[in-house]
C-alpha cells in the first residue's frame, strides 16, 4: 500500500533546487582549488571585513567549521585576520591583496555562469526564483508556531 504524506517536503526541494544551481559554479571552485564553503567566505569577504561569528551568519556554516576553514584560508594567503581594538578576544577578518586577487579573477567567470543560467532556464524563471527567495528571507522574523512532540 503507497502511503502519501500531504505537503511537498519543502526542506529536501531545496536542497535539491541548490544541488541543481551550486553544480554549474563547482568547477569553477575546483579549478582554483575552492571549496564551496572557502568561496562563500571569501565572496562575502570581497565585500566587506567580518568577524568569524558574521561570517558564520551570513555563509550558514557552522562555528566548529569555521576555524578549520579560516586558518586554511590563512595558510594560503587569501584572509588575513587581526585583533579587534579594545576587545582582544575579537578578531576581524578580511582578504589579503592575493585573495582580492583571486577574487576579482574568478568573478567574470562566476558572472557568465550565472548568464548561462538564466539562458537556460529564463531569466523570468531566475528572476522569480529570486523574488519568493527575498520574500520568505525577508518574513524569516516571522514567529511560526511549533509543534511540541512531547505534548
Amino acid at each position: 500500500m503507497k502511503r502519501k504524506i500531504k505537503n511537498r517536503n519543502l526542506p529536501l526541494l531545496l536542497s535539491q533546487v541548490r544541488e541543481v544551481v551550486i553544480a554549474n559554479f563547482r568547477p569553477i571552485f575546483h579549478y582554483y582549488g575552492l571549496t564551496e564553503q572557502q568561496w562563500r567566505i571569501l565572496r562575502e569577504l570581497y565585500e566587506r571585513e567580518l568577524e568569524p561569528r558574521e561570517i558564520c551568519e551570513r555563509c550558514q556554516i557552522l562555528s566548529p567549521s569555521m576555524a578549520g576553514i579560516l586558518k586554511r584560508l590563512e595558510e594560503t594567503d587569501l584572509v588575513h585576520k587581526k585583533k579587534i581594538e579594545g576587545d582582544r578576544r575579537r578578531v576581524s577578518v578580511s582578504l589579503t591583496e592575493q585573495g582580492r586577487n583571486l577574487i576579482g579573477t574568478m568573478v567574470p567567470l562566476v558572472q557568465r555562469q550565472y548568464e548561462l543560467l538564466e539562458e537556460a532556464y529564463g531569466k523570468e524563471l531566475i528572476v522569480q526564483l529570486y523574488r519568493a527567495l527575498d520574500d520568505f528571507m525577508l518574513k524569516k522574523e516571522t514567529t511560526v508556531r511549533r509543534i511540541n512532540p512531547s505534548d
